[in-house]
Parts: structure tokens; C-alpha cells; sequence
């Protein structure tokens, strides 16, 4: 194979290898697709490799001719090791997906048309690529808003059930598109009813249903402007903290977690949040936690929410609260005890009051800080966190064995 001379315009520009399934994009150039596409859509890249030029349309052509060149070149040589690559399924058309979408529109096709999305999609990631610039993000989004708001109207239990239905299968399919990360920020701020509408699924929804929710918005979140509030129903907080009560899954759990650490460094939301109950709710879940990811984004949760006055009075009023932060700090992870430390530093500095004083001594918590200023490395926040902590309080508890001489000192 090695001393076979390919043809020039048989090899990808990116890869240098003989193209599979050559395909052009707007600017003319051909490339293979596998390649291209990881270029386009995996790297974000928008511009073509060679020419440099912006890809104005991300829609890619198969240039038929030139694989038929390929594949009669590689059989001419099979003798010699050079294997045939096979014909490439021909992927979803815009103008296809165009007609799915308008005869979707129509009550007695849409179920169907649903269902060939959901078959197209499984497919393959060329197709998940096609469909993403197609609209389809938009198009299943505009319709779960749809249905979502139909069955809160609707006064038949039929009617209902059929709704949902429909909402759920595009949710399904949705979710299973693996969106860009800029799909996935156009569709936050474009199409606000959507969090409504997932709220309203999280509470009524089906088991998948429901997961498929919270994995939807997990990817959201994560990828949305980090100088944009986002400013979210009380109701959305309360529908989170029943999923983790439900325990549906852990992979449904910590998506969970990651929306509220996603969405709880603003102060409303994590108000919102205290008042949906889920510090007593979180803290429950740390106690019979062995999982240590999970463990890290409780306590990331925890360490969010007591950020607030709120937050800190349900984390003190829990009679495991204290205990259990204290107990998981250099025992987990790094990332656990870290978040340990900014909670204990957060109640001893807004809320430390004599009796809270006494419990954290009670408690071994004092002793865990003094243990924390030898384990942690000089110049680490962490191990200042934890000497501010001890200095703030070195009245209240100079008088304990647990704590050395030379700190005192």
C-alpha cells in the first residue's frame, strides 16, 4: 500500500488520507466528511481549512463523482491490499427535515413525523450534525412549549395523556441530538418558556421524561453567559429538590446538582433554592453518600447556599449539618474539603454564635482545622480559610486540648 502512488485529490486535505465519503462545503473545497465534520462541529471551527475562508452554510454536499473515482480506483488496485470503501448512507436532507417539520404541523401526522425524527437522530452523528443546523433544536423546542401549555389547558384526561406524549417524544429526541455549545446557549436565550415547560415536565412528566429534563438543562446551564442572570421560578427549585428526594438515578442526581451549582451563585436563585428546602434535603443526602462525586457537588451545592443568610440557618438548624460538612472535610476528596472549609468559614464568620461555637468544638470540627493547617501546603486558600477561622474564634476555644500550643501562640 505504502508504494502505491495515490492520487493527490483522492486524500482529505486534513487528514491526508484516501476520503471515505468526500463531501464540499460552501467554499468548493472537498474534504472527507468524518474529517470535516470534526472540524466544523466538535472543533467550532467556522472556516474552511484551506481556504481559510468563513463556511457560510454548514450544509455539506457529497461530491458523488469523485467517490465513484475513489472506490473504482481502490478495486482497480484490491491485488495490491488497497481496500474499497464502502458507499456512505446518504445522510438527512435540510430540505427533507423542512417537510417533516410542516407536516408535523398537522395533528394526525405529527406522532408519526416524531417518530422518524427519533429514528433519524439514533442513526448517526452526521445525522445529529444535519438536523442541528436544520433548525430541528428550535423546531422540537417551539413544540414541547406547545404541548407543555395545551395539557395544563386541557380538561380531558385523554387529551392530556396524548399531549404529553407528543412533548416527551420530542423531548426524547431533543435530548438525544447532543446539541453544540452554541446551540445549546441559543436555545437558553432564545426560547425562555422552555425552562417553564421543563419545570412542568420534571413534575408530571415520565421516569425518562423527567431525566431527560434535567440532563437537558445541565447542558444548558453549563454553557450559558456567566454575566447574564438568570432568574428562575420558585417552582423550578422545587421540582429539583423532588427529583433528588426521588432518587430517580445518580445520573439524574448529580445533573440535578450541577443545575443548582449552575444556577445558584445568583442571590435570588439561591434564596429560591433555601425555601424549596433543599439544604436539610442535601444534607440528608450527604450522610448516605459514598459516592465521592456526588459528595463534591452536595457540599459545592451547600457551600453555594450558605453564601445566605437562609442558607446558613437551615444548615444550623439540621442537627447533622455542621457534623456531616465537618466530618467530609479530608476525607473525600481535595474539592470536598475545600468546599468543607468555605462552609465552616461562611457559619463562623456571619453566624457564630456561642452555642454554634460549642457544637463545632463538640463536634471535632476545631480539631479537623487544625489538622487542615498541617495537611494543606503553604499559601494554599484552603489552609488560610482555616487559620482565619481558628483566629476569629481563638477566645472561645483557647481553652481546648485540641488545639496546639504553638497555634495559640
Amino acid at each position: 500500500m505504502d508504494e502505491i502512488e495515490i492520487p493527490s485529490y483522492f486524500l482529505c486535505p486534513i487528514s491526508l488520507e484516501i476520503m471515505k465519503d468526500p463531501v464540499a462545503v460552501s467554499t468548493g473545497i472537498t474534504y472527507d466528511r468524518e474529517s470535516i465534520e470534526k472540524w466544523l462541529f466538535s472543533q467550532n471551527n467556522n472556516t474552511c481549512p484551506i481556504t481559510k475562508q468563513v463556511v457560510m452554510d454548514s450544509e455539506l454536499t457529497p461530491n458523488i463523482t469523485l467517490r465513484r473515482f475513489i472506490q473504482s480506483w481502490c478495486t482497480l488496485h484490491a491485488s495490491e491490499g488497497v481496500e474499497r470503501p464502502p458507499t456512505p448512507k446518504t445522510p438527512i436532507s435540510k430540505s427533507q427535515l423542512l417537510k417533516l417539520f410542516n407536516d408535523a404541523n398537522s395533528p394526525t401526522k405529527q406522532m408519526k413525523c416524531l417518530q422518524r425524527l427519533k429514528s433519524i437522530v439514533s442513526h448517526n452523528e452526521t445525522n445529529q450534525r444535519c438536523m442541528e443546523t436544520a433548525g430541528t433544536a428550535e423546531f422540537l423546542a417551539s413544540l414541547i412549549v406547545k404541548k407543555t401549555v395545551e395539557a395544563s389547558l386541557a380538561e380531558v384526561s385523554e387529551d392530556v395523556i396524548e399531549l404529553r406524549r407528543a412533548s416527551d417524544e420530542a423531548l426524547s429526541i431533543l435530548y438525544h441530538l447532543q446539541l453544540s455549545g452554541s446551540r445549546l446557549k441559543s436555545l437558553l436565550q432564545n426560547n425562555i418558556e422552555l425552562i417553564d415547560s421543563l419545570t412542568s415536565i420534571m413534575q408530571s412528566g415520565s421516569y425518562d421524561s423527567r431525566v431527560y429534563a434535567v440532563m437537558l438543562l445541565t447542558s444548558m446551564f453549563e454553557v450559558a453567559d456567566p454575566n447574564q442572570p438568570i432568574s428562575l421560578r420558585l417552582e423550578f427549585f422545587l421540582e429539583l429538590a423532588d427529583i433528588l428526594n426521588d432518587q430517580i438515578s445518580q445520573k439524574a442526581s448529580k445533573a440535578t446538582l450541577k443545575v443548582l451549582i449552575s444556577v445558584c451563585p445568583w442571590g435570588r436563585n439561591r434564596i429560591k433554592a433555601v425555601e424549596a428546602g433543599a439544604v436539610p434535603l442535601l444534607i440528608d443526602l450527604l450522610l448516605d453518600s459514598t459516592d465521592k462525586r456526588a459528595s463534591e457537588l452536595i457540599l459545592t451545592v451547600l457551600d453555594l447556599l450558605c453564601q445566605s443568610a437562609e442558607g446558613r440557618a437551615e444548615l444550623l438548624n439540621h442537627s447533622a449539618g455542621l457534623a456531616i460538612v465537618s466530618k467530609k472535610i479530608l476525607r473525600v476528596s481535595s474539592t470536598a474539603s475545600k468546599s468543607g472549609i468555605r462552609i465552616l468559614h461562611s457559619i463562623s464568620k456571619f453566624s457564630a454564635t456561642p452555642g454554634v461555637l460549642q457544637e463545632m468544638l463538640q463536634i471535632g470540627a476545631v480539631a479537623k482545622l487544625c489538622l487542615v493547617l498541617q495537611v494543606f501546603d503553604r499559601g494554599s486558600k484552603t489552609k488560610e480559610k482555616a487559620r482565619e477561622i481558628l483566629k476569629f474564634h481563638a477566645r472561645a476555644w483557647r481553652n481546648s486540648p485540641c488545639i496546639p500550643t504553638q497555634l495559640l501562640a
